[in-house]
């Protein structure tokens, strides 16, 4: 029966305006954000612009299509992300799985359980982790911001706990018909795992496309630096070196504000795109991967 009372109405409504309000705090920094990248230079340094464009112009844009240093750092971003998940998709499987066993037929699985969990709650720290990238030669290279990142305690718990709820008969019929660990985990319990796998990858690829301050300790040259890295030390004058007479006429029709909100801009749009397509399987997802039948 469904609660039609006056209490229970008035409870909804302020519910449903306190989600609206929390929505416009997301939606509304970014669209004045791209108002900025739409809007003209002089209008912004005047303060003119608030959430639409005041006399709109493209010309951030067209100095970011000159600019190599943004596509380069785009580049290093993408090929992070596409390793990261990978990689951490693979390592949070095979983790997940022994671990999502009971005691009985896995004697060591608390032992195991407590010590990833340990990490959550002490860590080493920044001079250690970045002794260890230094020593094992992974500075200045791609692989220094995917590997001390690439496995993720709290999304093996995510996922040893959905594998839990996987039927048992299912595992059984699977290893009467001759089939191992690894045909059952890949053939079986992925397959029926599809919600909160999208999850998860949602998760590793938000926090790959979103992380700036490894780059800023791990990478020597700017030019090595993922897209958020770079976001956080462009300058306009780190840009301003030797250029034509029609890319020095474009600049002076931009200022840094205006560039720098069009290049925040631009580096949201992967995620906003994907997002939408992942939402159900991220919402079904955390509802049955973080609670145990």
């Amino acid at each position: 029966m469904v609660d039609r009372s006056l209490g229970r109405k008035i409870f909804s409504g302020l519910n449903g305006l306190l989600f609206i309000l929390f929505s416009l705090s997301c939606v509304i920094p970014m669209i004045h954000v791209l108002a900025i990248s739409l809007s003209s230079s002089a209008s912004v340094t005047a303060g003119e612009v608030t959430l639409f464009p005041v006399n709109f112009s493209l010309k951030s844009y067209e100095y970011i299509l000159q600019n190599s240093e943004f596509w380069t750092a785009m580049g290093i971003s993408l090929e992070r992300v596409l390793l990261g998940v990978a990689i951490s998709m693979l390592l949070t499987t095979l983790a997940a799985y022994p671990l999502s066993k009971s005691k009985a037929a896995f004697k060591h699985q608390p032992v195991f359980a407590w010590y990833l969990v340990m990490t959550m709650l002490f860590s080493g720290g920044l001079i250690p982790s970045f002794m260890i990238v230094k020593y094992t030669h992974l500075l200045d290279s791609i692989w220094a911001l995917v590997i001390p990142s690439a496995i993720s305690v709290f999304n093996v718990l995510l996922l040893s706990n959905f594998f839990r709820n996987v039927p048992k008969e299912i595992e059984e019929s699977a290893f009467m018909d001759g089939a191992g660990h690894f045909k059952t985990l890949f053939s079986l319990y992925l397959p029926l795992s599809l919600p909160i796998v999208a999850t998860l990858i949602v998760f590793s690829a938000v926090g790959h496309w979103n992380s700036w301050f490894d780059g800023l300790i791990y990478m020597n040259s700017q030019d090595k630096y993922p897209l958020q890295s770079y976001l956080q030390t462009i300058l306009l004058e780190s840009n301003t070196k030797v250029m034509t007479k029609e890319y020095a006429a474009l600049l002076s029709k931009v200022s840094d504000r205006t560039i720098k909100a069009a290049q925040v801009f631009i580096a949201s749009i992967p995620i906003l795109l994907v997002y939408p397509f992942m939402q159900k399987y991220f919402i079904s997802g955390m509802m049955i991967g973080a609670v145990k039948e």
